[in-house]
């Protein structure tokens, strides 16, 4: 119950307190000026651009094919007798593959034998007989008639000499086809028909194939690349003026690398050794091939693999480590520390990856001081305290990424 003597102080106890949140509040304002003043600058670690002569590498995708691909067929119609490989294995030149019944072959040979034994019997008979007429038509014995019809005989038997000869070639040449050998060296498929069975033979559309052989070491690469890196190819061969160093050149012999689809590294070292003349009306590409060597069997015809090829003439390049590099949308930049150690963004144009550094193709100079770790600390314009690297290693920074 208020009763009026304690009303007095109301208006000085209100006054007290105001003064008081007052003086707390001008306290907590200027508290952060007595703890201290502004962060220090951030401690970056900078670095020179490695300068490097390089060789721009352009990669296509392709696939292996064999130098050597041949189907074994039938020369001649007869049943399979015998099958002297394992599917899949690796087989010789000469190698004996498949045998044809040879009986039926054998005894024609054998008949033509006979036959030319004969015709030579003949053939011996009218030389002899010729001869006897040669002094008869002298003596006038012999009309000129019959000496031509002995000459004729002759003739005949010759002619029928030849031919016996002939077939008798022919006989051993199809007994010999009826063992089958491998004309080159590879690796064969599947047998196609298990012995038993009859094989067409012959020179027609309806021999019947009995398996597969391709060539192994070396084998070829082939791959597609379009019309304007063709042309880029091209002019950079006759700038150089070096016929032969450049993938477009006919007789190239240009250095490639190659990487299988589970390799990350492309360390498979091969030549280019074939452009096609025409460009693809349908898909405007042409077509390129390269040659590896493939002691071990491990590239199989089919196989999928990148290729990398020259992509430019040799210059001395600037390069970075990757993580120095940073994104604004779609533009790339790095950091540079100037003389007065403020971070400076500058725009770049990047390049390839090479030695496990990024080239910039522009906007970069030899001398910058280029920001290889603490980029996330730091904004353009502002204060930054460098530490030297030296030149810009592969992968030096890449484990103190902020």
């Amino acid at each position: 119950m208020n009763d009026g003597r304690s009303m007095p102080y109301g208006p000085l106890a209100r006054l007290a307190a105001t003064l008081t949140l007052l003086a707390l509040a001008l306290s907590a304002c200027g508290e952060p000026q007595r703890q201290g003043g502004a962060p220090p600058p951030p401690v970056v670690t900078v670095a020179n651009p490695v300068q490097k002569p390089v060789v721009d590498q352009d990669e296509y995708v392709g696939r292996f094919t064999a130098v050597s691909m041949v189907e074994m067929r039938a020369r001649v119609s007869g049943t399979l007798e015998a099958v002297h490989f394992k599917d899949g294995q690796v087989v010789k030149k000469g190698d004996l593959l498949f045998t044809i019944d040879r009986r039926p072959f054998q005894n024609t040979l054998d008949q033509a034998r006979a036959n030319l034994v004969l015709a030579r019997s003949n053939l011996t008979y009218t030389t002899a007989d010729l001869a006897r007429a040669d002094q008869l038509v002298r003596e006038k014995t012999i009309t000129d008639q019959v000496y031509e019809q002995r000459a004729q005989a002759k003739r005949n038997a010759q002619a029928s000499v030849n031919a016996q000869e002939a077939a008798v070639r022919q006989a051993e040449l199809d007994l010999g086809f009826t063992e089958l050998r491998a004309p080159i060296d590879g690796r064969i498929g599947d047998r196609r028909v298990a012995p038993g069975n009859l094989v067409t033979g012959g020179t027609g559309g309806n021999t019947t194939l009995l398996a597969t052989i391709v060539s192994i070491d070396p084998i070829r690469f082939e791959f597609t690349f379009d019309e304007s890196s063709f042309l880029r190819y091209e002019r950079m061969a006759r700038t150089n003026g070096a016929a032969g160093d450049d993938i477009a050149s006919r007789g190239a012999s240009t250095p490639v690398k190659l990487k299988l689809i589970d390799e990350k590294d492309f360390t498979h070292e091969g030549r280019m050794d074939f452009v096609d003349n025409v460009i693809d009306r349908t898909t405007g590409t042409i077509r390129g091939r390269a040659q590896f060597a493939n002691p071990g069997g491990l590239f199989t015809p089919g196989m999928f693999a990148r290729v990398q090829v020259p992509g430019s003439p040799r210059y001395d390049a600037l390069m970075v480590p990757d993580v120095a590099i940073g994104s604004e949308q779609v533009r790339k930049f790095v950091f540079v520390v100037d003389a007065k150690d403020t971070a400076q963004q500058k725009y770049v144009t990047l390049g390839p990856v090479i030695d496990g550094l990024r080239v910039i193709k522009s906007g970069l100079a030899a001398g910058d001081k280029v920001i290889v770790n603490g980029m996330a600390k730091v904004r353009a314009g502002a204060k930054v305290k460098p530490q030297e690297q030296g030149a810009a290693k592969p992968g030096a920074s890449a484990a103190k990424t902020d």
